[in-house]
């Protein structure tokens, strides 16, 4: 059916919107050749391109991939929609706002160790796209290498329609539900949940409450996919029925409507007469997902020491060398701790990869949270080789604890691991949230050596 609405902010509105997302259906499975109509024929049988499509709709493919790759890693769409994507005016450039892109090159690469609060508030009227702020990232979006941080902080709905041809966009939220309108259906989102916009989807963010605040990984590589479990078995971590698809909801809105399209590292706009979300039916794998967090199933030691992160990997985007990741999403969701003379928490170490830690509730167990500690809507970021681990107080704590069963379920934490160091932009290298002192959280880590002669 045509859902027919804008995007504005008032509380009315706000309570449309979260009647609309609790009440969403969906189609399950992540990879899956989906297939779904909102008017019952809209969508070919036995054909993609027939003569004349049903409904005097027009059919058009959306590929995410190049024609040839293989069939494992191939992602492509058929879209049935009102008009055809291709019936607009020319784009123009419109100002960036603080989303940035790589080549980061604008500050020198930093070892240090850095962590940041939460974003400031926004100014009125600041929609998710105004809202992005990039915090740095590294390759180059001209050669799809490579990956961006962003926050976002928001308290308007959009009115206008995105599209990112640079990358696919990881939306991790941690304040305020989000209503997202695609192109191919409608997703809900709440903090603790996911979504993953492919490359060119287009798309719009309602939000639901009165602020929305959260991360978004965009990556520029290969796209995400679930990664391969190994001697773990067929199952575990995150399954592929978890995610959740849209089912073809579509806009028949005739009047003007902004498209903005970012387009190697800048932002261009163009005005439509009519909205571009008017696909009616579709099939395909290069689909928009929703994923609860909470739904990954944890795999961890049942005897001793702690396993390596890689153990809670989500979604990973691979590079050309086996095992290394342009960038993974790792969740560090509730579970049980049982090992046996084993410190519990994640130990020290130094890293080949970078990792950018985000909360998006409560406490991480490495870390002291509360004032100037490692808060919900705040981030860390320990790039290539730099020293990390517990803090202080941490170290102390676990180290001297009764090792019973332990259930860790109050906080929920994540991490953007990538296998090239992590270049700041000047905003993030010089912003008032940027917390001083952050190495001071490893002083006092005590000399216990005790030689036995």
């Amino acid at each position: 059916m045509s859902d027919g609405a804008t995007a504005r902010g008032s509380a009315t509105e706000r309570e449309e919107a979260r009647k609309i997302a609790e009440g969403l259906e969906h189609l399950s499975g992540f990879g899956n050749e989906h297939s779904s109509e909102a008017v019952p024929g809209a969508l070919p049988v036995g054909r993609n391109s027939p003569q004349r499509a049903p409904l005097g709709l027009y059919a058009e493919q959306l590929s995410g991939s190049a024609f040839t790759e293989p069939r494992a890693v191939n992602r492509r769409s058929w879209l049935y929609r009102i008009r055809p994507s291709a019936a607009h005016p020319a784009f123009t450039r419109t100002g960036n706002g603080v989303l940035r892109s790589a080549p980061f090159t604008q500050t020198v690469p930093d070892p240090n160790r850095l962590r940041w609060n939460p974003l400031p508030d926004p100014a009125e009227g600041t929609d998710f796209l105004a809202g992005l702020w990039t915090l740095g990232g590294n390759g180059d979006v001209t050669q799809r290498t490579g990956m961006a941080v962003h926050l976002y902080h928001a308290n308007a709905s959009m009115r206008r329609v995105f599209s990112d041809a640079d990358g696919e966009l990881l939306i991790v939220p941690e304040r305020g539900g989000l209503l997202l309108r695609t192109e191919f259906g409608l997703l809900h989102l709440e903090p603790g949940h996911i979504a993953l916009i492919p490359r060119g989807v287009r798309f719009r963010v309602e939000l639901l409450d009165e602020t929305a605040r959260g991360y978004v990984c965009e990556n520029y590589g290969a796209p995400f996919q679930l990664p391969d479990l190994g001697p773990i078995g067929a199952n575990g971590l995150a399954n592929a029925r978890d995610f959740r698809a849209p089912v073809a909801a579509y806009e028949d809105v005739e009047g003007p409507v902004e498209v903005v399209n970012k387009y190697c590292g800048n932002l261009w706009t163009a005005t439509y007469d009519h909205s571009p979300l008017d696909v009616v039916a579709w099939h395909g794998n290069h689909v928009p997902y929703a994923y609860d967090l909470r739904r990954f199933n944890v795999m961890g030691t049942i005897s001793y020491d702690h396993p390596d992160p890689s153990i809670f990997t989500v979604l990973t985007s691979p590079s050309d060398t086996p095992g290394l990741a342009g960038v993974d999403f790792v969740v560090f969701a509730p579970r049980w701790l049982v090992g046996e003379d084993t410190f519990r928490p994640p130990y020290f170490h130094r890293n080949v990869m970078s990792e950018y830690m985000g909360l998006i509730e409560g406490a991480y167990d490495a870390k002291t949270a509360g004032e100037g500690g490692f808060v919900p809507g705040g981030g860390s970021l320990h790039t290539m080789m730099s020293a990390h681990g517990p803090d202080r107080e941490t170290f102390d704590r676990a180290s001297a604890a009764e090792l019973k069963p332990q259930k860790i379920d109050d906080g929920l934490a994540f991490m953007f691991e990538t296998r090239w160091p992590v270049s700041l932009t000047p905003q993030a290298a010089r912003a008032e949230h940027l917390q001083q002192g952050y190495d001071d959280v490893w002083q006092g880590l005590e000399r216990h050596f005790r030689p036995l002669h």
